[in-house]
């Protein structure tokens, strides 16, 4: 049998513990399907005296998580830290610069810098592997730039942020709304003291840039996502959403086409009869539609000790066979900056959300902003007083150009019938 591939693992979170056990528990199994045992030979993270409750003193510990790099009797480096930038970007930098291996769970440091570090493995003839950087357990990465490789995609999208997709669930399932159902989120420990990231669709978009890359040949380009998130949404816009046959789902969706590429997080009303409707709880789920597999749907635990560990292992595995190729899917030098499409310019029905004033002329001056901008109105609901003493008024737009829809909230910016900003919903199609 081959030598053992040495592995040193920068983090020891709950992903970085998860690592551990699965490589202990699951031993015998993974060294027959990696050809070679696979051994954690150096750890580091930033308390040495914190009891994780695993054993890690049969292992090297290395103050200085840089110098895990340099290790002689290194192979892979796992970074486990998290972060855009500072120790993480140093450890994969210097890991690839040393014609090492990395694996990595950090969609933020790819979604900034993927495509450097991607031609900096491809010179070094090194693997960066991120399956867990996506999605956790679920094999998206893998499945886009392995099963679905002959095929052209049409677009890629999905439900990328369990916090956001348990907050939506709950609030749909027991009639709450968004900072009751955000307080005991936190309180589980689905979502984290400073939920930023989560809820304003941060988090999703990092994920999003990296399958847009995968599906459509081009660099990672997290700074054209449009991300909105979840924390305007009410209660009564999830029971709407119902009584008209959708639920409510943070989703990100990414096309390419002649017009550009297209990328955005955003709460969107989702048909009942569409799979991405029935995801609840933290679960994630992909779609990707390509022009002769047809509609892909990936489906599991998005996050979580045990998944996100299982997808770090796969990674080494494939490594210790010999299995990786070009990061993104093709050459670093293949991967083309692509020009950003217009918003504007999509079609697509809305669900537009007021808060107004309970007064006569409130509904003519909204439906007037609507025809003024050439917005086609199919639906309009109005329901009783809210608790702040203001009327919902809810309106499902006839398909037509986004661009025509921004222009009426535009008119209607300032308006004194009008209490905060509107709600504006795309409807998936």
């Amino acid at each position: 049998m081959a030598d053992a591939l040495r592995v040193a693992l920068a983090g020891l979170g709950t992903v970085g513990g998860g690592v551990v056990k699965l490589l202990d528990a699951n031993r015998e199994l993974i060294t027959r399907r990696a050809g070679r045992p696979i051994e954690v030979v150096a750890v580091s993270a930033r308390d040495r005296t914190k009891d994780r409750g695993i054993d890690l003193s049969r292992f090297q510990w290395i103050d200085d998580t840089s110098a895990l790099a340099q290790q002689a009797d290194v192979d892979v480096v796992v970074e486990l830290i998290g972060g855009s930038d500072g120790p993480a970007l140093t450890l994969a930098r210097a890991t690839l610069a040393k014609g090492r291996h990395i694996v990595t769970a950090n969609k933020a440091m790819l979604a900034h810098h993927g495509l450097e570090l991607a031609q900096a493995a491809e010179a070094a003839g090194a693997a960066l592997k991120f399956e867990a950087a996506v999605a956790g357990g679920i094999p998206v990465i893998k499945g886009l730039r392995e099963g679905a490789a002959a095929n052209e995609i049409g677009r890629v999208y999905g439900i990328l942020n369990g916090t956001c997709n348990f907050i939506l669930s709950k609030m749909e399932a027991e009639g709450r709304d968004f900072a009751e159902v955000l307080a005991e989120a936190q309180a589980l420990g689905f979502a984290e003291a400073d939920p930023t990231f989560d809820i304003d669709g941060i988090d999703a978009a990092h994920k999003l840039s990296i399958l847009a890359s995968l599906a459509f040949g081009t660099q990672p380009a997290f700074e054209h996502v449009a991300a909105t998130g979840i924390r305007h949404v009410l209660g009564a816009d999830i029971a709407e959403a119902a009584a008209l046959g959708y639920r409510v789902r943070l989703v990100g969706l990414a096309e390419a086409g002649k017009a550009g590429l297209f990328q955005r997080v955003h709460p969107h009303l989702v048909p009942i009869d569409h799979p991405l409707a029935h995801v609840t709880g933290s679960t994630n789920a992909v779609v990707a539609e390509g022009n002769f597999v047809g509609r892909l749907l990936l489906q599991g635990a998005g996050a979580g000790e045990g998944p996100t560990a299982s997808a770090v292992v796969a990674d080494l595995i494939d490594i210790a066979r010999g299995e990786y190729g070009p990061p993104f899917a093709m050459p670093a030098a293949s991967l083309v900056a692509a020009e950003v499409a217009d918003a504007g310019e999509r079609r697509g029905r809305a669900y537009l959300r007021f808060l107004v004033e309970d007064r006569v002329g409130v509904l003519a001056e909204i439906a007037a902003a609507m025809r003024d901008a050439g917005v086609s109105i199919e639906s309009l609901i109005q329901r009783g007083a809210t608790a702040d003493g203001h009327v919902l008024v809810a309106i499902v737009t006839h398909e037509g150009p986004e661009r025509s829809v921004a222009q009426a909230l535009e008119r209607l910016r300032g308006s004194p019938s009008v209490a905060g900003s509107p709600l504006w919903m795309h409807i998936l199609g």
